[in-house]
């Protein structure tokens, strides 16, 4: 079969495994087909964690199983080889007696690693892989970032006005002053329910009173995560409400006071972020977005560890104020919201 052709499934496989995304944490999203005499005659993708993968319901949806034998399965990750929440699909593939299977990436996970792979070549399975192999990490950034570099992936985010400030230097409550429109505002809460974390500094936490939630967009809220080095944030505070689980990065030892409320140890004399990310590796986290403020985004820049920059520019001129970070990266996309200009970065 034509590598061509192989590249046109496994698009359908991305394209479905995306539906997954802010759902499947802390699984990989994964998309699969099934074709038998190149027409799709099922396809699926994995929902949500600790329910079935993306080859079960793909398995599932293909209305005459007599043809599973002749047809070929595409999957966007490699079909796993161990018992978690669900069984492995490697022996799903084989028990159903699929010869034909394309892989577009190995999955990075440990426990899976190359494992799935071969045990399919073993039972006599016709195995390709590596078709659209960039495309399909691409999509699971998070995922492989979290497990080749032990750490999250680490999205910085802020708006700046046309004069390249993103707050004036006095306000006169604890508000913040927006320079993004409503629908720009929007699409922030619909990332927020993408990642796994969201993280502020101090006074960003003071000045704002953030909620850090996803109350404009239907999804799941992000674990907030905010850096308060020697308790300074008063405890009337919106991210101590006790809704969503919140982790204090301090220089303190204390301990849980409160719902939802967990204390961890930090040594600020050191490398703080390459310490932040460490800490989210522990706690599972896969994605955090950095909404600020300057100093908090600096220090992520300045030790070059960040993946992405989402860039807002409003149409607001603030004569003066706190200058937005300075830093390198490749531009990669511009988007018109209205009267804003959204622009996405990478590290390079």
């Amino acid at each position: 079969m034509a590598v061509n052709i192989h590249e046109k499934y496994i698009k359908r496989c991305l394209q479905l495994a995306e539906n997954g995304l802010g759902s499947t944490y802390p699984n990989p999203m994964v998309g699969s087909v099934i074709v038998y005499k190149n027409q799709i005659i099922g396809e699926g993708w994995h929902q949500k964690a600790g329910e079935p993968h993306a080859e079960v319901n793909a398995v599932n949806s293909v209305k005459n199983r007599d043809l599973l034998k002749k047809s070929t399965i595409y999957v966007s990750l490699e079909p796993c080889s161990h018992f978690g929440k669900t069984p492995p699909c490697s022996d799903l593939i084989i028990a159903k007696g699929i010869k034909k299977v394309v892989v577009a990436t190995v999955d990075p996970f440990a426990e899976v690693a190359g494992r799935g792979i071969k045990k399919l070549m073993e039972a006599g399975c016709d195995v390709t892989l590596g078709v659209l192999e960039q495309e399909a990490q691409h999509l699971n950034k998070r995922f492989f970032t979290f497990h080749n570099k032990k750490r999250p992936y680490i999205i910085l985010k802020w708006a700046q006005s046309e004069d390249g400030f993103i707050a004036p230097l006095q306000r006169k409550d604890r508000a913040p002053v927006w320079i993004s429109n409503r629908y720009s505002k929007q699409l922030v809460h619909k990332w927020r329910a993408e990642e796994q974390a969201i993280l502020v500094g101090t006074k960003t936490a003071i000045e704002d009173n953030p909620k850090l939630n996803t109350r404009l967009y239907a999804g799941n809220n992000p674990v907030r995560v905010v850096i308060d080095r020697s308790g300074k944030i008063p405890a009337a505070s919106a991210i101590f409400d006790g809704s969503i689980k919140t982790i204090i990065i301090t220089e303190n030892n204390q301990k849980i006071t409160s719902k939802n409320l967990e204390y961890r140890h930090a040594d600020f004399s050191q490398n703080l972020p390459e310490q932040i990310g460490s800490i989210l590796f522990q706690e599972n986290l896969q994605s955090v977005i950095i909404e600020g403020g300057l100093q908090t985004l600096q220090s992520f820049i300045d030790a070059k560890l960040w993946d992405e920059a989402r860039v807002f520019s409003g149409n607001v001129q603030l004569k003066m104020g706190v200058s937005a970070p300075e830093f390198q990266g490749k531009l990669i996309s511009e988007e018109k919201i209205e009267d804003n200009l959204l622009k996405t970065y990478l590290n390079d």
